[in-house]
């Protein structure tokens, strides 16, 4: 079969490219010259673009636009949720110590590395591994529970195997826990405080294909990337519902309410906010096409590689997402085999490539380090056509057969 010599992307989980839209209001915004913070003609043309995107975006998300906050990008969105709600209650309580947090084993590093900091620094973590399909299960947060939990993290959508968690079923059991109440003595006399248990949830790219209001999914602090959602790069949001607040972690001019200092750039503002909107376009269209598309793939590449498993639940899992372990084969060797072809795949999600040998996602289900090691994660996007996944299929099969097979 002949096909046309060209680059074939199939990481989106990685990274997205710009789409037009957005690429365009970026440029359309990029001319502005004036500080958002200045009271100038140009600082409150800079400020009117950067609401409105701030408007625009907390439309999208059901909020008001007083609830986002920007930041640099989807990991410092969670570092603002997680580790901002521990800042805070180190300022009103001095320490974590007989704290409890709640994060399922399979987030991303940019959410597991807080909590590894939030351990240092005296808090306690319970940590719940996902069920053999990659689903959390609503039962093992709801046990898992205590009266000195304080934030429950448990992303929308895995990064690297696809599955899209029950964040409303478990939202409901976190309101259901009886809430804290702490006393703390003024000048009046002693006052109580009822404490909520925060829930947070990294929204990954789950808001290209699902509705992402975040009453509805029941969340208080949900974290966003522009660059996951094919908007400008360098920038994220973090919603945060009346029901929290967090601490700055980045001290400075007291932009963004006084939660993240720096001068905010509207232009990518503009990008983000603009790729967001379109998302909410297409949303349903380009879920049933990629539910196919990927569908057909899977479908064919278990015919041919009868020991690839599929990492996951197909029914459970964001429309564009395929991940495949295969047994025996070095998956960073098949990955740069596939690139020296024109086509660009994953092992895993690309903060790890190359740093960890095996996917810590892939390790948490049934089959352990073996099949952890064997994985290769396809993402189809808005430019994947059936061409492309024929052409990935052929090429893949080939590099199988040439490959030595490694020791189990």
């Amino acid at each position: 079969m002949f096909y046309k010599k060209r680059r074939i992307y199939l990481d989106y989980a990685s990274a997205t490219p710009v789409r037009k839209e957005a690429r365009l209001a970026y440029e359309a915004a990029s001319s502005l010259v004036g500080n958002p913070g200045s009271i100038h003609k140009e600082g409150v043309e800079a400020k009117r673009v950067l609401e409105e995107s701030r408007a625009a975006i907390a439309k999208e998300l059901g909020c008001k636009a007083r609830e986002i906050i920007f930041t640099s990008g989807l990991t410092e969105a969670n570092n603002l949720a997680i580790l901002g709600t521990a800042q805070k209650i180190e300022r009103e309580k001095g320490s974590l110590a007989g704290t409890h947090w709640i994060v399922s084993s399979i987030e991303h590093q940019s959410v597991l590395e807080c909590f590894v900091e939030v351990e240092r620094r005296g808090g306690k973590v319970t940590n719940i591994d996902p069920e053999a399909n990659g689903v959390v299960s609503v039962q093992k947060v709801e046990n898992a529970l205590r009266k000195e939990t304080v934030l429950v993290s448990i992303g929308w959508a895995n990064s690297e195997i696809g599955t899209v968690q029950p964040i409303r079923e478990i939202s409901f059991a976190i309101r259901a826990h009886p809430v804290r109440e702490t006393s703390s003595s003024n000048g009046a006399g002693e006052k109580k405080t009822r404490e909520n248990i925060i829930f947070h949830s990294d929204a990954g790219q789950g808001p290209l294909y699902l509705s992402p209001e975040v009453h509805t999914l029941g969340v208080d602090l949900f974290s966003l990337g522009s660059g996951k959602l094919y908007g400008t790069r360098g920038i994220g949001a973090l919603y945060v519902g009346k029901r929290c607040e967090v601490a700055p972690i980045t001290i400075g001019g007291g932009q963004e309410r006084g939660w993240r200092a720096g001068t905010e750039a509207p232009a990518l503002a503009a990008g983000f906010s603009t790729a967001l909107q379109a998302a909410g376009g297409e949303r349903h269209i380009e879920a049933v096409r990629l539910t196919r598309l990927r569908d057909q793939l899977a479908e064919d590449l278990l015919a041919r590689i009868p020991k690839s498993i599929v990492n996951g639940d197909m029914k459970r899992m964001l429309p564009h997402m395929l991940n495949i372990s295969i047994p025996g084969i070095n998956s960073e060797y098949v990955v740069l085999a596939l690139d020296r072809v024109g086509i660009a795949v994953s092992t895993k999600s690309a903060c790890s490539e190359g740093r960890l040998n095996e996917s810590h996602v892939v390790a948490a289900l049934p089959g352990g380090s073996e099949r952890a090691r064997s994985t290769i994660r396809c993402s189809l996007g808005r430019d994947t056509t059936e061409r492309d996944t024929f052409y990935f299929l052929d090429q893949l099969t080939e590099i199988l057969k040439k490959m030595p097979v490694r020791e189990m």
